[in-house]
């Protein structure tokens, strides 16, 4: 026979509920968040690299990163040349922290952002998903931005 216990509200609830909610939370606080942190700029880099079967090369990431590619802005439009500081969005203005990982500390940490990012900024500039090489390029270039 299960014991019951009452709760702060004055009803009844069995043990074996309160331990799988407290299993539950345990696991909750274990397991860490597919957002926030999950990744670095170096495995976002092999990652790409691995994707495009290619090494990737800063020269080139550095020339997709400041030539408008066929629409009136490059990712320089917004990120700056170099991308070491403060940029700001052309049309809304808005505030965007510097995407090189060396000036952020949460650049190119999590994935989810990642992935989100460089397929709106990629439709936004190229009129097109950036491919695997684009994006290991853009990123090598970024990642050898330093103080």
């Amino acid at each position: 026979m299960t014991r019951l216990i009452p709760n702060t509200f004055g009803t009844f609830a069995t043990r074996r509920f309160w331990a799988l909610a407290g299993l539950c939370a345990l696991q909750a606080m274990a397991t860490p968040s597919a957002h926030a942190a999950d990744t670095s700029p170096a495995q976002q880099l092999n990652h790409w690299i691995a994707q495009a079967g290619a090494p990737a090369k800063a020269d080139r990431g550095q020339a997709l990163f400041n030539q408008r590619q066929g629409g009136e802005w490059s990712c320089a439009s917004c990120h700056g040349t170099p991308p070491t500081a403060q940029g700001k969005h052309a049309s809304t203005g808005k505030a965007i922290a510097p995407l090189a990982p060396a000036f952020n500390a949460k650049a190119f940490t999590d994935t989810a952002k990642v992935d989100k990012w460089f397929k709106r900024n990629c439709k936004d500039v190229f009129s097109r998903e950036c491919s695997a090489q684009e994006k290991a390029d853009v990123l090598a270039y970024l990642i050898q931005l330093k103080p």
